[in-house]
C-alpha cells in the first residue's frame, strides 16, 4: 500500500467557517471559566526559562504548540512559586521578576473590584507600565514599541529603527484580546532584501524600488473566548510546532504571520487537542481572475493572488510525567475555502482522497508529524525527536529502487546545570530528504509568502549544531551556537514524481556552511532589553569552488518587543 501526503487538492463544496466556530462555541458548555486567553509572544525568554524548569522536572511544562497564553504562563510561574526550596539564587530572583509582568495572570484574587489606572508608573505588581487601567469588567494594558540597532560587518553597515504599539486586556469572564505592531525600517549598504538564506522570520517590503532602504512591518493580534478546558481564538499570528534549536521541521516562525483561526482544549489531564486553519499568501498571481480596470496605470490590470489555505490538528499525550507524545495532520489546498477542511475532527488524508476521487491533479498536499519529548528522565535532560513526512511508500521504504521517503526528522538532546548552576550544553541534528514541502502544484507547495512554513532550509540538507547558554546573572543570557550545514539541489519536478531510484540524498550538493554566533541579551526591566552579537559565517560553494567569510556585529535596545 502507498501513503502519498503531497499530491492533493480541494472539493467542489462552497465553504463556511461559522460551521467550525459553531462547532467550538458548543463546546463552551464543557465547564465553567478558568481564565482568558492572551497569546504571548513566542520569542519572550520567558518560554525557555520555563522550559528549563520542566527540564530539571521541577514543573509540567506543555510548549509543544507556541505561542502558549499569558494565563498559562502564569500558572506554571505559580507552580514555581510554592517550590522555591528547588529553586537556585538566580532562579528565584528571575521568578521574582516574571511575575511582575504576570501578576495579574497569577493573582488568584485578581484587582477588579476598583477602577485602578495608571500611567507612565508602576502597576500593583511594580511593573512599570505605559498606560493600566482596570475595572469591574475590563483590564487594558498599553505600551509602545521602540527599537534600534546596528550591524556591522563584511560588506555590511546597516541601522534599524522601529516603532509601534502593543496593547493586550480582557473583558469580563471569558474574552481576551492583544495586538502588536511594529513597524521596522532598514538603511544603509549590504542591507538582506529577501530574508531567505537564514532562520529570521521573513518579511514583505513595502517599497521595492529603493536601494539603499527597506520598510516592512510586523502584525499580530486576536481576540479570544476560553473557558475552563479550552479556548477558541482568531486573528494574526505565528503557529508554531515542535522544538528546534535554529528551525523546526513542522511548523516555525519563518514566515511572516498570517489570519488563523485557533481551537484548543484538554479533554483530560492527560490529553490535549489542537486544530488550527490559516489563510496563507501563494505569491502567485490568478491570471483566471484578473481583469482590466480600463486604464494604463500600473498595467492596467486588477490582480488577484491565488487562494491558499492550510489546516492542521494534533493530539498531545502525557504517556508519564515528563514524556510527552505528539501527533499530528496537516493539509494544505488551494484556489478556494473547502468546508471539510474546517471540521477539526477530520482525517484530511481521506477525506482528500474521497473528495476528489484520488486524483493528484485535483487534490490536496497533505503532511504527516509525529514528536517525542522526554524531560528529567535523564536528570536535568531533555530529549526530543521530532519526524516528519511529506510523503512515503510503505511498500518500498526499505527498497532503494522504489522508496519514496521524502521526509524529515531532528534529533536533539540538552542538559542543564553542567559543572555549574544556569549552565546548559545542547546537541541537535536535522536532516530533511530531497523533494520536502514541495508539490506538482506551486500554489500548494509548504510556504507562505515563499518562505517555508517548517525548516528555514527547505529541503535536501542536514545540519549539525551544538550551543552554550548561561546566565551567570539574573536576566542576564549568553548564547554560543555552532552550526555545520550541508545543502543539496532542488532537482526538478519530473525527478521528484517520476524518477527511480529517487535522487539521493544531498544530491547536486552544492553548500557547505559552518557559522558561530554569539550573543548576549539583557533584560534590564520588564519588556525593555539590551543585545549585543557576533556571527561568523564560513561558506564553501562545492559547484564554484569559492569560498568566502562573512563576518557581523551588532548592538541594539528594544522595549515592547
Amino acid at each position: 500500500m502507498q501513503y502519498s501526503f503531497s499530491q492533493k487538492n480541494i472539493t467542489s463544496f462552497f465553504p463556511k467557517l461559522q460551521l467550525t466556530i459553531y462547532i467550538s462555541l458548543l463546546l463552551l458548555s464543557w465547564g465553567k471559566m478558568d481564565a482568558q486567553v492572551v497569546w504571548e509572544n513566542h520569542k519572550k525568554e520567558v518560554y525557555n526559562y520555563l522550559s528549563r524548569m520542566a527540564q530539571k522536572g521541577i514543573i509540567q511544562y506543555d510548549d509543544n504548540i507556541r505561542p502558549l497564553s499569558r494565563k498559562y504562563i502564569a500558572d506554571c510561574l505559580d507552580s514555581l512559586s510554592i517550590k522555591t526550596n528547588e529553586l537556585s539564587p538566580i532562579e528565584k530572583k528571575e521568578l521574582s521578576f516574571y511575575a511582575k509582568e504576570y501578576g495579574f495572570e497569577m493573582d488568584s484574587v485578581p484587582r477588579l473590584k476598583e477602577k485602578d489606572t495608571h500611567l507612565f508608573t508602576t502597576d500593583p505588581y511594580k511593573r512599570w507600565r505605559s498606560f493600566s487601567s482596570v475595572n469591574s469588567t475590563v483590564q487594558l494594558q498599553v505600551d509602545p514599541v521602540i527599537a534600534a540597532a546596528t550591524f556591522q560587518g563584511t560588506g555590511k553597515n546597516v541601522n534599524q529603527t522601529s516603532s509601534g504599539l502593543s496593547f493586550y486586556g480582557y473583558v469580563g469572564k471569558h474574552l481576551g484580546f492583544h495586538f502588536f505592531y511594529n513597524d521596522i525600517t532598514e538603511a544603509g549598504t549590504g542591507l538582506d532584501y529577501t530574508r531567505q538564506n537564514n532562520s529570521e522570520t521573513g518579511f514583505v517590503r513595502k517599497d521595492t524600488s529603493l536601494q539603499t532602504s527597506q520598510n516592512y512591518s510586523q502584525l499580530r493580534g486576536s481576540i479570544s473566548y476560553s473557558w475552563k478546558s479550552g479556548s477558541f481564538s482568531f486573528g494574526q499570528d505565528h503557529l508554531l510546532w515542535g522544538y528546534g534549536e535554529n528551525g523546526r521541521i513542522v511548523l516555525s516562525d519563518k514566515p511572516p504571520t498570517f489570519p488563523v483561526i485557533r481551537f484548543d482544549i484538554k479533554l483530560f489531564p492527560w490529553l490535549k487537542f489542537n486544530y488550527s486553519h490559516a489563510w496563507l499568501n501563494s505569491a502567485l498571481i490568478d491570471s483566471a481572475k484578473t481583469y482590466p480596470i480600463g486604464n494604463p496605470v500600473f498595467g492596467g490590470e486588477r490582480q488577484f493572488f491565488i487562494a491558499k489555505f492550510f489546516s492542521t490538528h494534533s493530539i498531545h499525550l502525557q504517556v508519564v510525567k515528563g514524556l510527552d507524545l505528539s501527533i499530528g495532520e496537516s493539509i494544505i489546498y488551494s484556489d478556494r475555502e473547502d468546508v471539510g477542511y474546517l471540521f477539526p475532527l477530520m482525517f484530511f488524508k481521506v477525506y482528500d482522497n474521497i473528495a476528489n476521487n484520488s486524483n493528484i491533479r485535483t487534490g490536496s498536499n497533505g503532511q504527516l508529524f509525529l514528536q517525542v519529548s522526554s524531560r528529567n528522565h535523564i536528570p536535568k535532560t531533555h530529549l526530543y525527536s521530532t519526524f516528519f513526512i511529506d510523503e512515503i511508500r510503505m511498500n518500498g521504504i526499505f527498497d532503494k529502487a522504489k522508496s519514496r521517503n521524502q521526509l524529515g526528522f531532528t534529533l536533539g538532546a540538552s542538559v542543564t546545570d553542567v559543572v555549574i548552576p544556569y549552565l546548559t550544553l545542547g546537541l541537535e541534528y536535522t536532516r530533511v530528504n530531497p523533494f520536502v514541502y514541495r508539490n506538482l502544484i506551486p500554489a500548494q507547495n509548504f510556504t507562505s509568502h515563499t518562505y517555508s512554513l517548517g525548516d528555514w532550509m527547505g529541503n535536501n540538507f542536514d545540519r549539525l549544531i551544538y550551543s552554550i547558554k548561561y546566565t551567570p546573572f539574573p536576566r542576564l543570557k549568553y548564547l554560543l551556537r555552532y552550526q555545520s550545514i550541508r545543502k543539496g539541489g532542488q532537482g526538478t519536478l519530473e525527478e521528484q514524481y517520476f524518477q527511480q531510484p529517487q535522487p539521493t540524498f544531498l544530491f547536486e550538493h552544492w553548500k557547505n556552511q559552518d557559522d558561530l554566533f554569539s550573543q548576549f541579551s539583557y533584560e534590564i526591566i520588564n519588556n525593555l532589553t539590551l543585545n549585543a552579537s557576533y556571527h561568523l559565517v564560513n561558506e564553501e560553494n562545492r559547484i564554484t569552488l569559492r569560498k568566502r567569510t562573512n563576518n557581523t556585529f551588532s548592538v541594539g535596545f528594544n522595549f515592547g518587543l
